[in-house]
């Protein structure tokens, strides 16, 4: 079943602001929470694409890509969230650290324990100019924040495990009281975890994560070009506590190309040709980005003329056909004649003031007819 676009998801216009996106998911979040629809397995379903539309739609670079290329671009062909806790994970990084939906429908001070999600990390790699004519893959190194081994992410000493943070009771909040008034805020010790840890592992010193070395394969689309984005779901950072882990984010970056240059999926070529050839018509061999074709040059062909090579171009990313490549045909006047060239040349003067082209005639027949008043 095909996705629906994702604006129509969230119901706002292409234009829309950040806040009317956020404003927009906010309404349809509560409308379809599972709390207030216990069992109703099409709200969960309409809650979760809520979910996908607005984590694409608040994110610059994915929102970028998807109004390019909509749901067909780089790193828009997965599933979304899985379940409703991936979503929760997702709140707990949008809204600060706790669940927004803690305040909307009443619960208690004690919140669900759930980890916070990996920082997303960036990087770029470049491409010669005709690599994306075929996928590629490329690796590349990086150092990132993983789970430590020895105290498995819990940042406790091996043996031990953290304690119930006494300032809160394991909520994660507290209540200051101000006379009719209560407010809820994140614990100042355990900085909302509900936990502390008294006996830190050494190996972490008590973070839960080390950095460590890794190489990751990137998978490059055909047809990809300068600029885009690669998303690599869950090779950014490892979340804290059991949170999922973050995105890697890769920025393509294509070298230019002594004779081709590109637009989308076509290739654009300038071909300087002589007199000769464009007034008489020749086949000539051009390069294309898959070797040498042979492209046939009708006889009369002007400077400026575009000619098409069907299917020389880039794939198409959506998947369907690939790209032109379109020659510019560039009729070169020679700036020195040899004395056979010259006669030759004014031998044909002669019989070309004899028999003017159409165009030359309609030009004079308006130059006489402008300056005759």
């Amino acid at each position: 079943m095909a996705k629906r676009d994702y604006y129509e998801v969230l119901g706002v216009a292409k234009n829309a602001s950040k806040a009317e996106i956020k404003k927009a998911y906010h309404k349809l979040a509560l409308k379809y929470h599972p709390d207030r629809n216990p069992g109703d397995a099409e709200a969960e379903a309409s809650f979760k694409e809520a979910a996908e539309a607005f984590g694409v739609l608040n994110d610059d670079d994915k929102r970028a890509q998807y109004d390019q290329f909509g749901h067909s671009g780089p790193g828009f062909g997965g599933a979304g969230f899985n379940n409703v806790e991936d979503i929760f994970s997702a709140f707990s990084e949008i809204f600060g650290g706790s669940s927004v939906f803690g305040d909307f429908f009443g619960g208690s001070t004690r919140t669900r324990t759930r980890g916070r999600r990996g920082a997303s990390l960036r990087c770029a790699i470049e491409l010669e100019f005709s690599d994306p004519v075929e996928p590629a893959e490329k690796t590349i190194s990086l150092r990132r924040a993983e789970t430590c081994d020895d105290c498995s992410g819990s940042g406790a000493k091996a043996g031990t495990k953290p304690s119930q943070c006494p300032q809160c009771q394991g909520a994660g909040v507290v209540m200051t009281s101000a006379g009719f008034f209560s407010m809820r805020s994140t614990c100042p010790r355990c900085h909302g975890r509900g936990e502390v840890i008294t006996d830190p592992c050494p190996s972490c010193q008590g973070t839960g994560r080390k950095l460590k070395e890794r190489e990751i394969t990137l998978k490059v689309p055909a047809g990809i070009e300068d600029g885009m984005t690669l998303r690599i779901a869950g090779e950014g950072e490892s979340g804290e506590q059991g949170g999922p882990p973050g995105d890697l984010l890769c920025e393509v970056h294509i070298r230019p190309h002594p004779l081709f240059k590109r637009a989308g999926a076509d290739v654009y070529l300038e071909l300087p040709i002589g007199f000769a050839q464009a007034a008489l018509g020749a086949k000539l061999e051009v390069p294309t980005l898959r070797g040498r074709k042979e492209l046939k040059v009708s006889g009369g062909t002007q400077g400026g003329q575009v000619l098409r090579m069907k299917g020389e171009g880039f794939p198409k990313l959506d998947g369907y056909g690939r790209g032109d490549q379109l020659v510019e045909v560039v009729v070169e006047v020679p700036s020195k004649l040899t004395k056979e060239q010259e006669k030759l040349l004014r031998e044909y003067a002669e019989t070309e003031e004899q028999n003017i082209t159409p165009e030359r005639k309609s030009f004079m027949d308006k130059f006489k007819k402008l300056f005759s008043k």
